[in-house]
Protein backbone atom coordinates (compact mmCIF):
# COMPACT_ATOMS: atom_id res chain seq x y z
CA UNK A 1 0.00 0.00 0.00
CA UNK A 2 1.54 3.10 -1.28
CA UNK A 3 2.05 5.37 2.16
CA UNK A 4 2.62 9.47 1.69
CA UNK A 5 5.00 11.24 3.86
CA UNK A 6 4.45 14.36 5.30
CA UNK A 7 7.33 17.02 5.50
CA UNK A 8 6.09 20.15 7.74
CA UNK A 9 8.33 23.39 7.12
CA UNK A 10 8.08 26.26 9.64
CA UNK A 11 9.69 29.59 9.83
CA UNK A 12 10.75 31.58 12.82
CA UNK A 13 12.32 35.12 14.05
CA UNK A 14 10.90 36.84 11.49
CA UNK A 15 9.30 37.31 8.00
CA UNK A 16 10.77 37.11 4.45
CA UNK A 17 12.91 34.47 5.49
CA UNK A 18 12.49 32.64 2.29
CA UNK A 19 10.27 29.62 3.47
CA UNK A 20 8.86 29.68 -0.06
CA UNK A 21 11.97 29.42 -1.82
CA UNK A 22 13.37 26.75 1.01
CA UNK A 23 10.20 24.36 0.45
CA UNK A 24 10.76 24.76 -3.45
CA UNK A 25 14.48 23.72 -3.03
CA UNK A 26 13.84 20.44 -1.08
CA UNK A 27 11.01 19.52 -2.99
CA UNK A 28 13.05 19.96 -6.75
CA UNK A 29 15.93 17.73 -4.72
CA UNK A 30 13.48 14.89 -3.49
CA UNK A 31 11.82 15.35 -7.47
CA UNK A 32 15.38 15.04 -8.19
CA UNK A 33 16.36 11.51 -6.96
CA UNK A 34 12.60 9.94 -8.48
CA UNK A 35 9.99 11.12 -5.93
CA UNK A 36 6.63 12.80 -6.92
CA UNK A 37 5.96 15.19 -4.72
CA UNK A 38 2.66 17.45 -3.83
CA UNK A 39 3.11 20.75 -2.47
CA UNK A 40 1.08 23.08 0.33
CA UNK A 41 0.87 26.49 1.71
CA UNK A 42 -0.94 27.44 4.58
CA UNK A 43 -1.63 31.18 4.89
CA UNK A 44 -2.94 32.64 8.45
CA UNK A 45 -4.35 35.34 7.02
CA UNK A 46 -8.28 36.05 6.94
CA UNK A 47 -8.79 37.04 3.57
CA UNK A 48 -10.68 34.00 1.63
CA UNK A 49 -7.31 34.56 -1.22
CA UNK A 50 -4.90 37.18 -1.74
CA UNK A 51 -6.94 38.45 -4.96
CA UNK A 52 -8.46 41.46 -3.43
CA UNK A 53 -5.16 42.70 -1.85
CA UNK A 54 -2.86 45.43 -2.52
CA UNK A 55 0.08 43.93 -4.11
CA UNK A 56 1.93 46.34 -1.68
CA UNK A 57 0.66 44.67 1.06
CA UNK A 58 0.87 41.05 -0.32
CA UNK A 59 3.07 40.94 -3.36
CA UNK A 60 1.89 39.21 -6.86
CA UNK A 61 -1.17 37.13 -7.30
CA UNK A 62 -0.08 33.68 -8.23
CA UNK A 63 -2.84 32.00 -10.66
CA UNK A 64 -3.44 28.21 -10.85
CA UNK A 65 -5.16 26.63 -14.10
CA UNK A 66 -8.17 25.69 -12.35
CA UNK A 67 -8.65 29.38 -11.85
CA UNK A 68 -7.42 29.73 -8.10
CA UNK A 69 -6.14 32.95 -6.91
CA UNK A 70 -2.54 32.11 -4.39
CA UNK A 71 0.11 33.44 -2.51
CA UNK A 72 2.96 34.12 -4.72
CA UNK A 73 4.95 31.12 -3.20
CA UNK A 74 3.22 28.57 -5.68
CA UNK A 75 5.31 30.79 -8.22
CA UNK A 76 8.36 29.37 -6.49
CA UNK A 77 6.98 25.65 -6.33
CA UNK A 78 6.16 25.73 -9.83
CA UNK A 79 10.01 27.33 -10.82
CA UNK A 80 11.51 24.32 -9.19
CA UNK A 81 9.27 21.90 -9.59
CA UNK A 82 7.16 19.49 -11.65
CA UNK A 83 4.86 19.02 -8.80
CA UNK A 84 0.95 19.56 -9.56
CA UNK A 85 0.01 23.32 -8.42
CA UNK A 86 -4.19 23.81 -8.02
CA UNK A 87 -6.22 24.79 -5.98
CA UNK A 88 -5.30 22.34 -3.49
CA UNK A 89 -2.02 24.08 -2.92
CA UNK A 90 -3.22 26.58 -1.44
CA UNK A 91 -5.35 27.03 2.26
CA UNK A 92 -5.81 29.95 3.74
CA UNK A 93 -7.36 30.56 7.56
CA UNK A 94 -10.37 32.64 5.17
CA UNK A 95 -10.97 29.40 3.69
CA UNK A 96 -11.02 27.01 6.90
CA UNK A 97 -13.35 29.67 8.56
CA UNK A 98 -15.76 29.94 5.75
CA UNK A 99 -15.77 26.33 5.39
CA UNK A 100 -16.27 25.28 9.02
CA UNK A 101 -19.16 28.34 9.54
CA UNK A 102 -20.92 26.98 6.42
CA UNK A 103 -21.14 23.30 7.71
CA UNK A 104 -22.69 24.86 10.87
CA UNK A 105 -25.19 26.51 9.07
CA UNK A 106 -26.51 23.69 7.36
CA UNK A 107 -26.10 21.67 10.86
CA UNK A 108 -23.52 19.76 9.68
CA UNK A 109 -22.08 19.34 13.87
CA UNK A 110 -25.26 18.41 15.00
CA UNK A 111 -25.93 21.02 17.40
CA UNK A 112 -22.35 21.01 18.92
CA UNK A 113 -20.48 23.79 20.16
CA UNK A 114 -18.33 24.29 17.41
CA UNK A 115 -14.64 25.72 18.02
CA UNK A 116 -11.16 25.98 16.98
CA UNK A 117 -10.21 22.59 18.11
CA UNK A 118 -11.68 20.04 16.98
CA UNK A 119 -13.44 21.39 13.82
CA UNK A 120 -11.28 23.95 12.99
CA UNK A 121 -8.12 22.06 13.32
CA UNK A 122 -10.30 19.32 11.64
CA UNK A 123 -10.28 21.27 8.82
CA UNK A 124 -7.04 21.56 8.27
CA UNK A 125 -5.88 18.27 8.70
CA UNK A 126 -8.63 17.21 5.93
CA UNK A 127 -6.85 20.01 3.67
CA UNK A 128 -3.31 18.40 4.52
CA UNK A 129 -4.79 14.94 3.12
CA UNK A 130 -6.79 16.50 0.36
CA UNK A 131 -3.07 17.63 -1.42
CA UNK A 132 -2.00 13.69 -1.15
CA UNK A 133 -4.77 12.89 -3.28
CA UNK A 134 -3.63 14.13 -6.46
CA UNK A 135 -3.94 11.93 -10.05
CA UNK A 136 -0.53 10.35 -8.97
CA UNK A 137 -0.42 9.58 -5.74
CA UNK A 138 2.80 11.58 -4.09
CA UNK A 139 5.25 10.14 -2.14
CA UNK A 140 5.87 13.04 -0.10
CA UNK A 141 3.80 16.44 0.77
CA UNK A 142 5.88 19.62 1.32
CA UNK A 143 3.16 21.73 3.74
CA UNK A 144 4.90 25.39 4.12
CA UNK A 145 3.20 27.32 6.98
CA UNK A 146 3.06 31.01 6.44
CA UNK A 147 4.30 33.35 8.83
CA UNK A 148 6.21 33.12 11.96
CA UNK A 149 5.83 30.97 14.73
CA UNK A 150 3.90 32.52 17.28
CA UNK A 151 2.10 34.29 15.55
CA UNK A 152 -1.54 34.75 16.78
CA UNK A 153 -3.16 33.63 13.30
CA UNK A 154 -1.07 30.65 13.07
CA UNK A 155 -1.52 28.78 16.31
CA UNK A 156 -4.49 26.62 14.81
CA UNK A 157 -2.34 25.49 11.85
CA UNK A 158 0.34 24.48 14.17
CA UNK A 159 -2.20 22.49 16.37
CA UNK A 160 -3.71 20.70 13.44
CA UNK A 161 0.09 19.28 12.78
CA UNK A 162 0.94 18.61 16.34
CA UNK A 163 -1.99 16.64 16.02
CA UNK A 164 -1.46 15.04 12.50
CA UNK A 165 1.93 13.96 13.61
CA UNK A 166 0.83 12.24 16.87
CA UNK A 167 -1.60 10.38 14.44
CA UNK A 168 0.86 9.53 12.06
CA UNK A 169 4.31 9.53 13.64
CA UNK A 170 6.89 7.64 11.41
CA UNK A 171 5.41 10.06 8.24
CA UNK A 172 6.10 13.16 9.65
CA UNK A 173 8.99 15.58 9.81
CA UNK A 174 9.04 19.07 11.04
CA UNK A 175 11.71 21.58 9.58
CA UNK A 176 12.05 24.84 10.80
CA UNK A 177 13.53 27.78 9.24
CA UNK A 178 15.38 29.87 11.65
CA UNK A 179 17.86 33.08 11.51
CA UNK A 180 20.96 33.02 12.89
CA UNK A 181 22.24 37.21 12.52
CA UNK A 182 26.06 38.37 12.09
CA UNK A 183 25.91 41.24 14.33
CA UNK A 184 28.77 43.58 13.15
CA UNK A 185 28.63 46.05 16.33
CA UNK A 186 29.80 42.53 18.30
CA UNK A 187 31.39 40.63 15.36
CA UNK A 188 29.53 38.00 16.45
CA UNK A 189 26.77 35.23 15.11
CA UNK A 190 23.93 35.15 17.72
CA UNK A 191 22.49 31.95 18.12
CA UNK A 192 19.64 33.50 20.68
CA UNK A 193 17.28 34.49 18.26
CA UNK A 194 16.96 30.48 17.13
CA UNK A 195 16.98 29.52 20.01
CA UNK A 196 13.85 31.80 21.52
CA UNK A 197 12.15 30.76 18.04
CA UNK A 198 12.39 26.97 18.70
CA UNK A 199 11.24 27.37 22.09
CA UNK A 200 7.87 28.39 21.56
CA UNK A 201 7.24 26.30 18.27
CA UNK A 202 8.28 23.05 21.11
CA UNK A 203 5.85 25.45 23.67
CA UNK A 204 2.98 23.94 20.82
CA UNK A 205 3.98 20.90 20.71
CA UNK A 206 5.96 20.38 18.03
CA UNK A 207 10.01 19.44 18.25
CA UNK A 208 11.84 19.92 15.32
CA UNK A 209 13.81 17.48 13.35
CA UNK A 210 16.00 19.81 11.33
CA UNK A 211 16.85 23.11 11.79
CA UNK A 212 18.24 25.72 8.54
CA UNK A 213 19.44 28.54 9.44
CA UNK A 214 19.37 31.71 6.86
CA UNK A 215 22.66 33.46 7.57
CA UNK A 216 24.91 35.84 5.48
CA UNK A 217 27.86 33.21 5.93
CA UNK A 218 27.85 29.62 5.98
CA UNK A 219 28.02 28.85 9.99
CA UNK A 220 31.28 27.58 11.63
CA UNK A 221 30.98 23.95 13.45
CA UNK A 222 30.99 25.78 17.17
CA UNK A 223 27.90 27.79 16.38
CA UNK A 224 26.43 24.63 14.97
CA UNK A 225 27.34 22.47 18.38
CA UNK A 226 25.75 25.51 20.13
CA UNK A 227 22.41 25.53 18.50
CA UNK A 228 22.50 21.76 18.55
CA UNK A 229 22.62 22.02 22.36
CA UNK A 230 20.21 24.16 22.98
CA UNK A 231 17.56 23.17 20.33
CA UNK A 232 17.95 19.42 21.21
CA UNK A 233 18.68 18.73 17.30
CA UNK A 234 21.56 16.50 16.15
CA UNK A 235 24.41 18.65 14.90
CA UNK A 236 24.16 16.70 11.53
CA UNK A 237 20.52 18.16 11.91
CA UNK A 238 21.56 21.47 11.64
CA UNK A 239 21.74 23.16 8.22
CA UNK A 240 22.98 26.55 6.96
CA UNK A 241 21.02 28.54 4.18
CA UNK A 242 23.72 31.00 3.69
CA UNK A 243 23.34 34.13 1.09
CA UNK A 244 24.10 33.24 -2.36
CA UNK A 245 26.27 34.59 -4.31
CA UNK A 246 24.43 35.03 -7.51
CA UNK A 247 21.36 33.24 -8.19
CA UNK A 248 18.79 32.30 -5.82
CA UNK A 249 18.52 28.81 -8.03
CA UNK A 250 22.16 27.76 -6.41
CA UNK A 251 19.97 26.96 -3.13
CA UNK A 252 19.37 23.44 -3.88
CA UNK A 253 22.55 22.94 -4.51
CA UNK A 254 24.18 24.21 -1.67
CA UNK A 255 21.33 22.18 0.64
CA UNK A 256 22.35 19.20 -1.37
CA UNK A 257 26.14 19.88 -0.84
CA UNK A 258 25.00 19.66 3.02
CA UNK A 259 23.74 16.30 2.33
CA UNK A 260 20.05 17.69 3.44
CA UNK A 261 18.02 15.29 0.65
CA UNK A 262 19.54 12.25 1.97
CA UNK A 263 18.72 13.07 5.85
CA UNK A 264 15.46 13.59 4.90
CA UNK A 265 14.93 10.32 2.73
CA UNK A 266 16.64 8.33 5.65
CA UNK A 267 14.37 10.10 8.50
CA UNK A 268 11.35 9.08 6.77
CA UNK A 269 12.43 6.01 5.47
CA UNK A 270 12.14 6.79 1.99
CA UNK A 271 13.92 4.41 -1.22
CA UNK A 272 15.25 6.56 -3.86
CA UNK A 273 17.95 7.14 -6.08
CA UNK A 274 21.21 9.55 -5.74
CA UNK A 275 19.70 12.98 -6.91
CA UNK A 276 19.76 13.95 -10.49
CA UNK A 277 21.04 17.51 -10.42
CA UNK A 278 23.04 17.87 -14.38
CA UNK A 279 19.82 19.76 -16.00
CA UNK A 280 20.10 21.96 -12.89
CA UNK A 281 23.98 22.60 -12.74
CA UNK A 282 23.62 22.76 -16.86
CA UNK A 283 21.56 25.98 -16.24
CA UNK A 284 23.25 27.67 -13.59
CA UNK A 285 26.83 26.97 -16.20
CA UNK A 286 25.10 28.84 -18.33
CA UNK A 287 23.89 31.81 -16.28
CA UNK A 288 27.80 32.03 -14.92
CA UNK A 289 28.79 32.22 -18.48
CA UNK A 290 26.60 35.01 -20.53
CA UNK A 291 27.83 35.96 -24.03
CA UNK A 292 26.36 39.12 -24.30
CA UNK A 293 23.98 41.71 -22.30
CA UNK A 294 20.53 43.08 -22.79
CA UNK A 295 18.70 45.90 -20.89
CA UNK A 296 15.31 45.47 -19.98
CA UNK A 297 12.79 48.04 -18.75
CA UNK A 298 9.71 47.31 -16.99
CA UNK A 299 6.97 49.88 -16.65
CA UNK A 300 4.91 49.13 -14.01
CA UNK A 301 2.71 51.04 -11.28
CA UNK A 302 3.77 48.68 -8.15
CA UNK A 303 7.42 48.80 -9.17
CA UNK A 304 8.50 49.49 -5.27
CA UNK A 305 7.45 46.63 -4.09
CA UNK A 306 10.35 43.71 -5.26
CA UNK A 307 7.29 40.72 -5.53
CA UNK A 308 4.96 42.73 -6.98
CA UNK A 309 5.79 41.16 -10.24
CA UNK A 310 7.62 38.24 -8.70
CA UNK A 311 7.19 35.95 -11.78
CA UNK A 312 7.57 38.97 -14.33
CA UNK A 313 11.27 38.88 -13.33
CA UNK A 314 11.97 35.67 -12.91
CA UNK A 315 10.71 35.21 -16.44
CA UNK A 316 12.76 37.87 -17.74
CA UNK A 317 15.80 36.03 -16.20
CA UNK A 318 14.85 33.10 -17.36
CA UNK A 319 14.72 34.27 -21.04
CA UNK A 320 17.92 35.64 -20.91
CA UNK A 321 19.34 32.54 -20.10
CA UNK A 322 17.69 30.59 -22.60
CA UNK A 323 19.30 33.03 -25.07
CA UNK A 324 22.81 33.04 -23.10
CA UNK A 325 22.65 36.90 -22.01
CA UNK A 326 22.99 38.25 -19.29
CA UNK A 327 20.00 40.66 -18.54
CA UNK A 328 20.00 44.12 -16.53
CA UNK A 329 16.51 44.89 -15.34
CA UNK A 330 15.60 48.67 -14.71
CA UNK A 331 12.12 50.05 -12.88
CA UNK A 332 10.13 52.66 -14.07
CA UNK A 333 7.11 53.91 -12.19
CA UNK A 334 4.57 54.41 -14.49
CA UNK A 335 2.70 57.61 -12.38
CA UNK A 336 6.11 59.12 -12.50
CA UNK A 337 7.99 59.14 -15.66
CA UNK A 338 5.79 61.74 -17.13
CA UNK A 339 6.18 64.09 -14.14
CA UNK A 340 9.75 63.67 -15.01
CA UNK A 341 9.54 65.11 -18.25
CA UNK A 342 9.21 63.54 -21.43
CA UNK A 343 8.69 60.28 -21.59
CA UNK A 344 11.33 58.96 -24.10
CA UNK A 345 13.98 60.80 -21.79
CA UNK A 346 12.98 59.29 -19.03
CA UNK A 347 12.83 55.57 -19.71
CA UNK A 348 15.13 55.87 -22.48
CA UNK A 349 18.55 53.43 -22.85
CA UNK A 350 16.83 50.01 -22.32
CA UNK A 351 16.98 47.42 -25.47
CA UNK A 352 13.55 46.32 -24.41
CA UNK A 353 10.18 47.53 -22.63
CA UNK A 354 7.83 45.31 -20.65
CA UNK A 355 4.59 46.61 -19.35
CA UNK A 356 3.12 44.56 -17.30
CA UNK A 357 -0.47 44.11 -15.05
CA UNK A 358 -2.15 46.19 -13.04
CA UNK A 359 -5.74 47.83 -12.20
CA UNK A 360 -7.04 51.02 -12.23
CA UNK A 361 -6.03 54.70 -12.98
CA UNK A 362 -3.03 55.53 -12.12
CA UNK A 363 -0.18 54.94 -14.15
CA UNK A 364 -2.22 54.36 -17.17
CA UNK A 365 -0.60 57.03 -19.18
CA UNK A 366 2.67 56.77 -18.28
CA UNK A 367 2.40 52.92 -20.05
CA UNK A 368 0.50 54.72 -23.23
CA UNK A 369 3.50 56.89 -23.51
CA UNK A 370 5.33 54.24 -22.95
CA UNK A 371 3.88 52.02 -26.13
CA UNK A 372 3.97 55.10 -28.39
CA UNK A 373 7.72 55.33 -27.73
CA UNK A 374 8.67 51.66 -28.25
CA UNK A 375 6.46 51.57 -31.55
CA UNK A 376 7.36 54.48 -32.84
CA UNK A 377 11.08 53.72 -32.09
CA UNK A 378 11.02 50.35 -33.49
CA UNK A 379 11.88 48.73 -30.07
CA UNK A 380 11.19 45.48 -28.81
CA UNK A 381 7.95 45.36 -26.16
CA UNK A 382 5.94 42.99 -24.60
CA UNK A 383 2.77 43.36 -22.75
CA UNK A 384 1.17 41.38 -20.45
CA UNK A 385 -2.67 41.89 -19.34
CA UNK A 386 -3.13 45.19 -19.17
CA UNK A 387 0.31 45.85 -20.96
CA UNK A 388 -1.74 44.80 -23.79
CA UNK A 389 -4.57 46.90 -23.52
CA UNK A 390 -2.09 49.57 -23.03
CA UNK A 391 -0.84 48.70 -26.48
CA UNK A 392 -4.41 48.57 -28.08
CA UNK A 393 -5.27 51.93 -27.29
CA UNK A 394 -2.36 53.60 -27.95
CA UNK A 395 -2.62 52.29 -31.25
CA UNK A 396 -6.53 53.77 -31.42
CA UNK A 397 -5.47 56.57 -30.28
CA UNK A 398 -2.20 57.95 -32.74
CA UNK A 399 -2.59 55.20 -35.63
CA UNK A 400 -6.50 55.24 -35.72
CA UNK A 401 -6.76 59.11 -34.33
CA UNK A 402 -8.96 58.51 -32.34
CA UNK A 403 -7.97 60.86 -29.53
CA UNK A 404 -9.79 59.74 -26.94
CA UNK A 405 -9.95 55.87 -27.20
CA UNK A 406 -9.98 54.54 -23.47
CA UNK A 407 -10.66 51.23 -21.63
CA UNK A 408 -13.68 52.03 -19.52
CA UNK A 409 -12.00 50.83 -16.52
CA UNK A 410 -10.49 54.48 -16.65
CA UNK A 411 -12.73 56.56 -18.50
CA UNK A 412 -16.49 54.51 -18.01
CA UNK A 413 -17.70 57.58 -20.60
CA UNK A 414 -14.76 57.43 -23.50
CA UNK A 415 -16.48 57.51 -26.78
CA UNK A 416 -14.11 55.02 -28.10
CA UNK A 417 -14.13 51.84 -25.46
CA UNK A 418 -11.46 50.44 -27.18
CA UNK A 419 -11.23 48.40 -24.27
CA UNK A 420 -14.35 47.40 -22.26
CA UNK A 421 -15.47 45.53 -19.25
CA UNK A 422 -16.40 41.48 -20.01
CA UNK A 423 -19.95 41.13 -20.63
CA UNK A 424 -19.99 38.24 -18.00
CA UNK A 425 -18.81 40.54 -15.85
CA UNK A 426 -21.35 43.65 -15.68
CA UNK A 427 -23.60 43.36 -12.94
CA UNK A 428 -20.70 41.36 -10.36
CA UNK A 429 -20.54 43.36 -7.32
CA UNK A 430 -18.17 41.43 -5.39
CA UNK A 431 -14.64 41.51 -6.10
CA UNK A 432 -12.86 38.39 -4.51
CA UNK A 433 -12.71 35.62 -7.24
CA UNK A 434 -14.88 37.22 -10.12
CA UNK A 435 -12.44 37.61 -12.61
CA UNK A 436 -11.74 35.51 -15.86
CA UNK A 437 -9.54 33.56 -13.84
CA UNK A 438 -7.42 30.45 -14.69
CA UNK A 439 -6.43 28.57 -17.96
CA UNK A 440 -7.89 28.92 -21.52
CA UNK A 441 -7.12 27.71 -24.81
CA UNK A 442 -6.43 30.04 -27.71
CA UNK A 443 -5.88 29.80 -31.28
CA UNK A 444 -3.18 31.35 -33.09
CA UNK A 445 -2.83 33.10 -36.27
CA UNK A 446 -0.73 30.79 -38.70
CA UNK A 447 3.02 33.03 -39.28
CA UNK A 448 2.10 34.88 -36.40
CA UNK A 449 5.01 36.21 -33.92
CA UNK A 450 3.29 34.21 -31.97
CA UNK A 451 2.90 31.35 -33.77
CA UNK A 452 6.49 31.42 -34.16
CA UNK A 453 7.58 31.61 -30.48
CA UNK A 454 5.10 28.48 -29.54
CA UNK A 455 5.95 26.26 -32.24
CA UNK A 456 2.07 25.57 -32.49
CA UNK A 457 -0.82 26.48 -33.28
CA UNK A 458 -2.91 25.70 -30.30
CA UNK A 459 -2.28 27.23 -26.97
CA UNK A 460 -3.13 27.45 -22.91
CA UNK A 461 -2.74 30.39 -21.27
CA UNK A 462 -3.41 31.67 -17.56
CA UNK A 463 -5.87 34.79 -16.93
CA UNK A 464 -7.12 36.88 -14.26
CA UNK A 465 -8.66 40.09 -15.68
CA UNK A 466 -12.14 41.72 -16.07
CA UNK A 467 -11.85 43.78 -19.19
CA UNK A 468 -11.58 42.56 -23.43
CA UNK A 469 -10.56 44.26 -26.49
CA UNK A 470 -13.71 45.27 -28.03
CA UNK A 471 -14.45 43.49 -31.37
CA UNK A 472 -16.36 47.19 -32.60
CA UNK A 473 -12.61 48.12 -33.91
CA UNK A 474 -11.27 45.13 -34.86
CA UNK A 475 -11.34 45.42 -38.33
CA UNK A 476 -9.70 49.33 -38.14
CA UNK A 477 -6.98 47.73 -36.11
CA UNK A 478 -6.30 45.27 -38.55
CA UNK A 479 -6.89 47.29 -41.67
CA UNK A 480 -4.01 49.61 -40.14
CA UNK A 481 -1.49 47.12 -38.92
CA UNK A 482 -2.30 45.47 -35.95
CA UNK A 483 -3.06 41.83 -35.83
CA UNK A 484 -5.54 39.98 -33.59
CA UNK A 485 -3.04 36.83 -33.43
CA UNK A 486 -4.78 34.67 -31.21
CA UNK A 487 -8.32 34.31 -30.61
CA UNK A 488 -10.41 32.77 -27.26
CA UNK A 489 -11.16 29.31 -28.86
CA UNK A 490 -14.60 28.39 -28.94
CA UNK A 491 -14.64 32.02 -28.10
CA UNK A 492 -14.36 36.07 -29.43
CA UNK A 493 -11.91 37.19 -27.51
CA UNK A 494 -8.68 39.03 -28.46
CA UNK A 495 -6.08 36.67 -26.71
CA UNK A 496 -3.08 38.28 -28.20
CA UNK A 497 -2.19 41.56 -30.56
CA UNK A 498 0.89 41.93 -32.53
CA UNK A 499 2.01 45.41 -34.49
CA UNK A 500 2.49 44.54 -37.59
CA UNK A 501 5.42 46.66 -39.14
CA UNK A 502 7.60 45.97 -36.16
CA UNK A 503 10.75 44.14 -35.19
CA UNK A 504 8.74 42.73 -32.25
CA UNK A 505 5.55 44.18 -30.30
CA UNK A 506 3.37 41.75 -29.00
CA UNK A 507 0.46 42.24 -26.37
CA UNK A 508 -1.07 39.19 -24.44
CA UNK A 509 -4.56 38.98 -22.45
CA UNK A 510 -2.76 36.50 -19.96
CA UNK A 511 -0.22 35.96 -17.81
CA UNK A 512 2.51 33.97 -19.49
CA UNK A 513 5.00 34.69 -16.21
CA UNK A 514 3.16 31.96 -14.39
CA UNK A 515 4.52 29.07 -16.89
CA UNK A 516 7.93 29.98 -17.32
CA UNK A 517 10.98 27.99 -15.54
CA UNK A 518 14.84 28.94 -15.42
CA UNK A 519 15.54 25.37 -17.45
CA UNK A 520 12.44 26.29 -19.79
CA UNK A 521 11.85 29.59 -20.40
CA UNK A 522 8.37 30.49 -21.59
CA UNK A 523 8.23 31.10 -25.52
CA UNK A 524 6.75 34.74 -25.20
CA UNK A 525 9.43 35.82 -22.65
CA UNK A 526 12.71 33.98 -24.93
CA UNK A 527 11.42 35.31 -28.29
CA UNK A 528 10.92 38.83 -26.83
CA UNK A 529 14.34 38.70 -25.42
CA UNK A 530 15.78 37.45 -28.71
CA UNK A 531 14.05 40.09 -30.39
CA UNK A 532 15.90 42.85 -27.91
CA UNK A 533 19.36 41.00 -29.42
CA UNK A 534 18.91 41.44 -33.22
CA UNK A 535 17.45 44.93 -32.60
CA UNK A 536 20.36 45.83 -30.54
CA UNK A 537 22.98 43.86 -33.21
CA UNK A 538 21.19 45.97 -36.39
CA UNK A 539 22.28 49.08 -34.07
Amino acid sequence: MHQTKYIFISGGVVSSLGKGLTSASIAMLLESRGLNIAMLKLDPYLNVDPGTMNPFQHGEVYVTDDGAETDLDLGHYYRYTNAPISRLSNATSGQIYDTVIKKERRGEYLGKTVQVIPHVTDEIKLRILASSKQHIPPDVVLVEIGGTVGDIESLPFFEAIRQFRYERPKDCLNIHLTYVPFLKAAGEVKTKPTQHSVQILREIGIMPDLILCRCEESLDEEIKDKISLFCNVPKEGVIDVADVSSSIYEVPLNLNKQGLDTKICQMLSLASNPANLSKWKEMLHKLSNPKGKVVIGVVGKYIQHQDAYKSVFESLHHAALANQVEIEIRRFESDKVLEKGDVAHVIQGCDGYLVPGGFGERGWMGKIMTAKYCREKKIPYLGLCLGMQVMCVEFARHVLGLTDANTTEVDPHTSHPVVSLLSEQKGIEDLGGTMRLGAYTCQLTPGSKAEKAYGVSRISERHRHRYEFNNRYKDDCEKNGLMLSGILEEGHLCEIAEVKDHPWMVGVQFHPEFKSKPTEAHPLFRDFIAATIQQKARG
